[in-house]
């Protein structure tokens, strides 16, 4: 297929990378054009704007931060594309921007799917991401193809905006474990244990997870460079606190976490990894009078 990329960050990159691999013709668009300087090295079209991308491709992908991006991406890709070209948006945003930008497109006869992954940096780059999707069945089994460059599970959730709901539920889950590994690991250190030693022992109980396994382990050694950047968990919270606000569903584990992670903000902990958390947890040092 003709496919158009926007988004070449530390997920981005890899993922063009897996399509070009594949055979797949590739054009991309960046705001930073230097971001995009190894794939044209490695065979890729530039294109001047978003309009001139979505006219020369069959199907846009897009990773990029937060729905303001997606909805400014999207107003500048719809003059140029052409009746049944799709827009896919792989990007963490909110269900009702997907909603209506599925209902905008469709009034010009284009495609979309919304469609977050989870899986991080290294399933960009082993290309095993988890796809949740929404929109028009058909849709996705047109781009099923390039999907299945990307990612080892790919789930049709609903319509449009379905996919952003599941990936809030993921992000829900996924940042509520690493608060409590957080909460787990502040227990033992304030007993004086090896963090290392209890979670190889909760690794190996029922309290195990991949969630333990990674942040546990960047907890135990301190390592906060980030995967990650906490800004990111802290944004896609803001999202599912806001439909839960609008739907009236109580998320009282999750509110805690939301406040954490508010406070790893308020202390200047937004660039690194989340799994930073635990520093929220642990006594400040007095300043002297």
């Amino acid at each position: 297929m003709r496919v158009g990329f926007v988004g070449l960050g530390v997920m981005g990159l890899p993922m063009a990378r897996h399509l070009m691999a594949a055979g797949h013709t590739l054009a991309v668009w960046a705001r930073r054009p230097e971001s995009a300087a190894a794939l044209l090295a490695e065979g890729a079209a530039w294109c001047a704007t978003p309009a001139e991308l979505a006219a020369s491709c069959e199907v846009v992908i897009s990773i990029i931060t937060a729905s303001a991006d997606v909805e400014q991406l999207a107003a500048g890709l719809i003059g140029g594309f052409a009746p049944g070209a799709v827009h896919v948006d792989m990007s963490t945003i909110a269900p009702a921007s997907a909603r209506r930008l599925a209902a905008r497109y469709a009034e010009r006869g284009v495609g979309w799917l919304d469609a977050p992954v989870s899986g991080g940096e290294q399933g960009a780059r082993d290309a095993t991401l988890a796809i949740m999707a929404g929109g028009d069945a058909a849709v996705l089994e047109r781009v099923r193809p390039l999907f299945e460059c990307l990612g080892k599970t790919v789930v049709h959730i609903g319509a449009a905006g379905a996919g952003q709901v599941a990936k809030a539920c993921n992000q829900m889950v996924m940042v509520n474990a690493i608060q409590a590994s957080a909460e787990a690991m502040r227990l033992a250190g304030a007993h004086g244990l090896d963090l290392a030693r209890v979670r190889e022992a909760l690794l190996g109980g029922s309290a195990a997870s991949r969630v333990l396994d990674v942040m546990g382990g960047r907890m135990a050694r301190r390592d906060f460079v980030p995967g990650i950047q906490a800004r990111l968990h802290h944004k896609d919270f803001a999202i599912l606190m806001d439909e839960a606000r609008q739907l009236g569903a109580p998320l009282p584990v999750a509110a805690q976490t939301w406040q954490q992670l508010n406070a790893l903000m308020a202390s200047g902990g937004a660039w690194d990894d989340t799994a930073s958390l635990l520093r929220m947890l642990e006594p400040k040092e007095k300043k002297p009078c």
